[in-house]
């Protein structure tokens, strides 16, 4: 039977070592310590140690290895093929703060390659933006954006510090058709150092197109640390 002492500790416990892990202190790969050490450290039995570290490890934050010990993991979140997702979800889905950060805003007319990206055979007048997506204190996923300013005008004033670009189209521009396209790459250059991965790192990356029926609206390119996301369908079969 639980006292109330052991349900108090091991909510304690629990608390702490999820609070290490959100805050980043404790990151992915990270050692905890020892049964042992912290039976010692909360002065309770092992028993109440080890009740606190299933839960985590059911809870997805640690994993538990025979004869070595356990460690952060490294969260792995979830998407759907088919719909088109909130980073911010994402990372709260994994019980993570989610931040963003505006890191390049450019007005100009359209090249070869933003024609390429939106599918459109005109000249038009383009946003180009970059923002890096953070799981807590990590960078979650790089995303490369285009906006066609003639079919979304309202879009050369919005403020994308505060509010990244994806909530804001959804909000403000009724979509009717999405194309995703899915590859993986190596990381490298620019996305290697936004990531804070090393050069070489497999990657996945989630490029959507959206029109509304004016035209295309936007062009995304996601990519996300191969080891921290993954896709996820579910089909009915057709009658």
């Amino acid at each position: 039977m639980t006292t109330g002492k052991e349900a108090t500790l091991h909510q304690r416990i629990l608390s702490d070592i999820e609070g290490q892990i959100v805050s980043g202190a404790w990151p992915p790969g990270h050692r905890i310590p020892f049964e042992l050490a912290l039976a010692e450290q909360y002065d309770c039995s092992r028993m109440t140690v080890n009740k606190a570290l299933t839960q985590l490890a059911r809870a997805g934050l640690i994993e538990r290895r025979k004869r070595s010990g356990s460690f952060v993991t490294h969260p792995l979140a979830q998407s759907a093929v088919l719909e088109i997702h909130d980073i911010k979800s994402e990372v709260q889905s994994l019980n993570l703060p989610y931040s963003h950060k505006l890191v390049k805003r450019t007005e100009r007319r359209d090249r070869s390659e933003d024609a390429r990206r939106l599918q459109f055979a005109g000249s038009v007048p383009v946003l180009e933006i970059s923002c890096i997506h953070y799981a807590g204190p990590r960078p979650f996923c790089l995303e490369d954006r285009v906006i066609n300013l003639d079919a979304v005008p309202e879009a050369a004033k919005a403020d994308f510090a505060t509010l990244p670009p994806g909530p804001w189209l959804l909000n403000q521009v009724p979509w009717s058709t999405a194309e995703h396209q899915i590859r993986a790459i190596s990381a490298e250059g620019e996305a290697a150092a936004s990531l804070d991965v090393p050069k070489g790192t497999a990657c996945l990356v989630v490029e959507r197109r959206t029109w509304s029926s004016a035209g295309p609206i936007t062009h995304v390119r996601l990519t996300y640390p191969g080891d921290r996301h993954s896709l996820v369908a579910r089909f009915t079969p057709s009658s």
